[in-house]
């Protein structure tokens, strides 16, 4: 079965789909309007059809939107605006948006049936196979899947609630990219002492993410009353070597939540429950 996908809107990733769905035989548009030289590029490149938006919408099968997560909503709403999708089309909300974003702007589509999607990886581009992660209607779902069927895009179904791609996404990312800026702050800092070529001796003994040693938590609770002060500290090292001191100072003020768990031991869900509980009293009355 061949589809009419209407990408919204062909950055670096959304183009790499958008021509992994031409491959397939789908007829992918874009709409041109207000869009920079470089993207026009990317999707004559990709082998997109240009069309304006309210012709994108009506001829659409699926719209897929793959734009800055700042423009999902602002996306969305222009969609919903037009009024004019076609019976049955499916709407792939695939940026990176909180679990409650995405349920806005499944609410702001109104009747459209929708997906929450996310994608975990590279561009398909040179070898590289990002995962689709989706969640929604198990049939919807499944149509989704199969557009990418014999791609470099990998669908991989998450269950019926929206929302659970989104979580999976941020929950990733927070983690990813919160490690990106420290690792450039902590070698930032060694570099300035003369000490770079050692920490990165350090850094390369370990063949494996934290991320995965969810044994951890528990310990960390434990112990975040010696690991809070030794964060100001990095903290301090941070500023007299004139780089940004912020994450250090947010990350001592998580670790002080455990300040009452001092030496306990708790399984990773008290630990997590901790945590949270802290929180809750940390908001305002």
């Amino acid at each position: 079965m061949r589809d009419t996908i209407g990408l919204l809107h062909p950055g670096s990733m959304g183009s790499a789909f958008g021509a992994q769905l031409r491959a397939r035989g789908h007829t992918v548009l874009w709409c041109p309007e207000g869009r920079s030289t470089t993207t026009r590029r990317r999707a004559e490149q990709a082998g997109l059809e240009p069309a304006a938006l309210p012709e994108l919408v009506s001829r659409s099968d699926v719209l897929l939107s793959l734009c800055p997560p700042a423009a999902a909503e602002e996306t969305a709403a222009q969609v919903a605006g037009l009024g004019s999708t076609g019976a049955g089309t499916i709407y792939v909300e695939g940026n990176a948006v909180s679990p409650s974003r995405m349920q806005r702007i499944a609410d702001r589509l109104g009747p459209i049936q929708v997906i929450d999607a996310a994608v975990v990886g590279s561009p398909p581009l040179g070898g590289k196979y990002p995962t689709l992660y989706l969640s929604g209607p198990g049939k919807l779902v499944d149509r989704i899947a199969e557009l990418f069927a014999g791609t470099d895009v990998r669908p991989h179904a998450l269950g019926d609630s929206i929302g659970k791609a989104s979580a999976l996404k941020l929950a990733y990312s927070s983690y990813q990219k919160v490690s990106r800026v420290l690792a450039a702050v902590a070698y930032g800092a060694a570099e300035t002492y003369g000490v770079s070529d050692e920490l990165l001796d350090i850094a390369a003994r370990r063949n494996r993410s934290y991320l995965v040693e969810t044994d951890y938590i528990p310990k960390t609770a434990a112990r975040a009353w010696r690991w809070g002060p030794e964060l100001e500290d990095a903290a301090a090292l941070l500023a007299d070597a004139g780089l940004p001191d912020a994450l250090l100072h947010a990350a001592a003020a998580t670790l002080a939540r455990w300040d009452g768990n001092r030496d306990e031991r708790l399984d990773i869900a008290e630990a997590l429950e901790a945590l949270r509980a802290r929180g809750d009293l940390d908001k305002p009355s």
